[in-house]
This record gives C-alpha cells, structure tokens and sequence, in this order.
C-alpha cells in the first residue's frame, strides 16, 4: 500500500510537539540498563504516545512495533515500525542529530519511512514514489551518490566501539580504506546517504526500529542496505547502507571478511 506525504508530515509534526519543547531543557533522563547506558526520556515515551494514536486512528487494522511502548497485532500484514527519538544520547547531549523514525512494512518488507528532525526543519520520506526531502534549501528529490570505490568513499558509523574483537579489526582496515570517516549521527547518517552527501554507513546490533524507516529512504534514493553477510536489513542486525550496488558488495567483502 502506498502512503501520502501528508500523513507522513501528520507523524512528524505530532512527534515535534512532543520532542522540540524538551530538547535542550535539561528534562530528566532514565537509564534502560543494568549495567550500562540505555537513556529514555520523557520527549520519548510521549512522542511514540503520540505517533501510535494517529497511526491506531487512522489505521486501525495495522500492527504497531515501538522501541518504548512495546508491540501490538504485529501478525498484521501492515505493521508500523517507531522510533521516536533514535538518538536519543544526541538528544540529551542537546546535539541535532537525532530524529524520529517511522517505517511501514508490509509482509515483513520496508515500503515506506520518514526520518524528521524537528530542530534543523528537515523531513525524509520515502513511499510507492520514491525519496523526498523537504527543508532548507527547498523540497527535492533523493538520490545516492554514484561512488563506486571504496578509496573515494565517506563513511560513517555510530562507533566503532561497537564492533568487538576481529569484527573491530576488520572494520579498522576497513576505515583506513576510506577517504573519510566520521562518527557518531546515528539515523542522521544513513539519511546522508540517501541524500548524496555519504557513500557508507555501517553499524553492528541494531534494532528493526532503528532501521525499517530507513530502508525505503536508501533503496528508493538508489542506495542498497542488508544485513553485513547481505541479508534483509528489516529485521535489524548488523548492517551497511552504500550508495551504489557496487560499493556495497565491496563494503560486505570488507567487513564481514
């Protein structure tokens, strides 16, 4: 099924209302984790509240999976996948590069997203049309870069405190193949890439809802994402985005060994 930007811009603006006036107010953070760092605010649990009513009215049937508030009719052909605030040690550190994640899978496939950033303005979207933009600099149209090496490639990935043992020497001879790497955007990086202005991005142990509603923005922008052994990215995992079909198998090669 296809899905209206004006939805989409429906979701955005009632996650804003939630996360702008929290951001950079000092609000308290709770921690997920024992024994280690998982933050949740309040900007989070209200934004996912809030994105779950509109999608419950005006999709009744459709399933819902969110990182906060948990699952519902996920056997549903149609199933919503939210993240409210990914980034969300950006969002308390008061840095812009977070953003709200929305994604629709339909039989288990990625066929439409949105990346919002409410503070900077910008909107990435994705349905049966293909990739948009909208913000500063006017709306345009997607589209990946056309790097095909990995030598003239920018890279991004949250950490590579991520990767662990050979995995972190892999990826270690992978960066120092690149011509620039950069680190820590979260959702932000992979909407660079649909957007032209990275080649890759590579990020071990995510979540499906920190990748389904990016999904639709890289594969309709031309770009291709799956898992590192080149597996479906809806399921999350450890996954690469490239902007091109070939630097993609070589950045697989590279990091799966």
């Amino acid at each position: 099924m296809d899905i209206s930007i004006d939805f989409m811009r429906r979701i955005a603006e009632a996650a804003a209302a939630e996360t702008l006036p929290r951001f950079r107010s000092q609000a308290t953070v709770a921690n997920k984790l024992a024994g280690g760092f998982d933050p949740v605010t309040e900007a989070d649990q209200e934004a996912e509240r809030a994105i779950r009513a509109l999608i419950s009215s005006e999709f009744p049937n459709h399933g819902i999976l969110g990182e906060e508030h948990g699952s519902e009719n996920v056997t549903s052909r149609h199933v919503w996948v939210i993240d409210p605030i990914d980034g969300t040690r950006a969002f308390i550190s008061g840095l812009p590069t977070w953003g709200t994640l929305v994604g629709l899978t339909e039989d288990g496939e990625a066929v439409a997203g949105m990346m919002s950033q409410p503070f900077t303005g910008e909107l990435f979207y994705a349905n049966a049309s293909g990739a948009y933009y909208e913000g500063p600099g006017g709306p345009r149209r997607l589209k990946t870069r056309d790097t095909t090496r990995i030598g003239d490639a920018t890279l991004f990935t949250t950490t590579p405190a991520l990767f662990n043992g050979a995995a972190r020497e892999r990826y270690d001879r992978f960066e120092n193949e690149v011509r620039l790497a950069r680190y820590g955007t979260d959702c932000y990086a992979f909407a660079m890439l649909a957007a032209g202005n990275v080649d890759i991005v590579a990020d071990p142990g995510l979540k499906p809802y920190d990748i389904v509603a990016l999904i639709p923005l890289i594969e309709k922008a031309g770009g291709v994402v799956t898992t590192f052994e080149g597996g479906p990215a809806e399921l999350g995992g450890d996954i690469v985005a490239a902007a091109t079909p070939e630097l993609h198998a070589a950045a697989m090669v590279a990091l799966r060994g």
